[in-house]
């Protein structure tokens, strides 16, 4: 029989006390205390909630949400709570349907079709994130937050323009808002504005010197201004992400190899080697200075370059393949400036994100090679394979539209962990016009005097259309110039371990 006994009012006080407090494991006992002697009094298991919520104890407190929802089917605030709960559990698609039901039940509720949004654009859905962030703005165009949110979605989607103006837009509202700045600054380098994208990382650094993306994005400058010794100052402030790989490259092209050495020493023996730039890094180092490259990632990255058909592809009159051009071709896709692209055009955005159809149907065949490339190389103990991600993520995809003399200089993929392309039109070609080349060095990295760019071995693919080639990020690559009045396209990406994507929610 259900116990529906009331708690008294001064035990109720005193768990909210707690709770209000910040008294959460306490609250959180207390809590349990009383439902088993209250099961059925809804305050508690919504306290019991929030209290195992601010412990990040997620998966808990989503029992005591659903319970607690029983108790008021109608209380759009738990509908709310449970969202950010199921979404801090990456169980989406539940997140989803309970936004929704909190929407209808309170349609002005503008957080909750802000948070919506951002459900929808973990789940790679941009046009319904983008329409839900607007919904939320019109009821609320005072939200910065919203505005925020809004920006990262249109920058997803490659429209780079909108997103700034979102950014802004944000800013203006919450002048001190130093994410936005941060934001805004990417979006600018993106959309080739230099100038104002490193004004806005100051912007951020001003706010908040510690700020770590904004550090991370000024050493990405300072290292493309060739003021290296600078850029491993602001990657070591910044301890974000690769920081330690970007630190590293800044001291090899700096030419100090002194720190360089201890630096990698120190990152051989306290961390994995799971850095693809690390190890590009470690085994241009091992040849230069003549030493074993003791860098596990992938030491001979040459052997791990993998070439196969993708049988959806590989007829001309594929409908996959012209729907594939025709979006390149009439898609509203903004354009990136890539300084290493001569005679050609890159699209900007995350290509694999977009809600083109073709676009989702050769992700899916990507993935497919990508699990044919780990079962090929399986006998390896290379971290590459070892460490071979469990969960695919993209973390960027794009096109590359060549013309007659298109080429690509010599560059790695330092966000990738496998990078590779997808090729859709190729040009007549003579001997190895238009293959691609894959090696050891490149970037201008510095090479000793009693070496020669022949010490560091390449090797050449020329891909076929409907071609897949996948290779270790670490390898750098080029694509060599080609003579034919004909276009080179392909879509290239990089594949990483699937991370927990920081979305703002409210």
């Amino acid at each position: 029989m259900a116990n529906t006994s009331q708690p008294s009012q001064q035990d109720t006080q005193q768990l909210i006390q707690q709770l209000n407090g910040g008294h959460l494991a306490a609250a959180e006992q207390m809590a349990k205390a009383l439902i088993a002697k209250h099961a059925d009094t809804f305050i508690l298991h919504h306290i019991l909630a929030l209290s195992l919520d601010g412990q990040q104890r997620f998966s808990e407190s989503i029992a005591s949400y659903e319970i607690a929802i029983k108790l008021q089917p109608n209380n759009v605030d738990l509908y709310f709570n449970l969202g950010i709960a199921l979404s801090n559990v990456n169980q989406f698609d539940a997140a989803l349907t309970t936004y929704q039901k909190a929407i209808s039940l309170k349609p002005s509720f503008f957080e909750a079709h802000g948070n919506l949004g951002t459900v929808l654009q973990r789940l790679g859905m941009l046009d319904e994130a983008v329409a839900s962030y607007k919904k939320g703005l019109s009821i609320n165009p005072q939200d910065a937050r919203g505005h925020f949110n809004l920006g990262t979605a249109l920058r997803d989607k490659g429209n780079l323009a909108e997103a700034i103006e979102s950014y802004k837009q944000a800013i203006t509202l919450f002048p001190n808002y130093t994410d936005a700045y941060n934001n805004l600054g990417e979006t600018q380098r993106d959309h080739d504005d230099m100038a104002a994208a490193v004004k806005n990382y100051q912007a951020a650094l001003s706010r908040n010197p510690d700020h770590p993306n904004a550090n991370y994005n000024m050493g990405e400058f300072c290292y493309l201004a060739k003021r290296y010794s600078e850029a491993a100052d602001f990657f070591e402030r910044s301890q974000f992400d690769d920081w330690q790989a970007r630190r590293l490259y800044s001291l090899y092209k700096a030419k100090q190899f002194d720190d360089f050495k201890t630096t990698l020493d120190d990152v051989l023996n306290n961390t994995h080697h799971t850095s693809p730039l690390i190890a590009t890094l470690a085994t241009h180092y091992a040849t230069n200075f003549d030493q074993e490259d003791q860098y596990n990632f992938c030491k001979n990255g040459l052997e791990f370059v993998y070439q196969s058909s993708i049988g959806a592809l590989a007829d001309p009159s594929s409908p996959l393949l012209q729907a594939l051009l025709h979006d390149i071709e009439h898609a509203d896709i903004a354009e990136r400036v890539q300084g290493m692209l001569h005679y050609g055009k890159q699209s900007a955005g995350n290509l694999f994100k977009r809600p083109e159809a073709s676009f989702k149907q050769l992700a899916t065949l990507v993935k497919q090679e990508f699990r044919n490339y780990q079962k090929h190389f399986a006998n390896s103990e290379c971290e590459l394979i070892q460490s071979f991600p469990d969960e695919l993520e993209f973390t960027s995809s794009w096109y590359v539209n060549m013309m007659q003399g298109g080429h690509l200089n010599a560059h790695i993929h330092e966000i990738g962990w496998i990078s590779g392309a997808v090729y859709l039109a190729m040009p007549s070609v003579a001997g190895d016009e238009g293959s691609f080349e894959y090696g050891t060095h490149g970037d201008h990295y510095p090479i000793r005097p009693s070496k020669t760019q022949a010490d560091f071995p390449t090797a050449q693919a020329l891909p076929n259309v409907g071609d897949i080639v996948l290779f270790p990020s670490s390898l750098f690559h080029r694509t060599i110039p080609f003579k034919a009045d004909e276009r080179r396209i392909c879509i290239a990406f990089d594949l990483k371990p699937k991370s927990n994507i920081e979305l703002n929610y409210y």
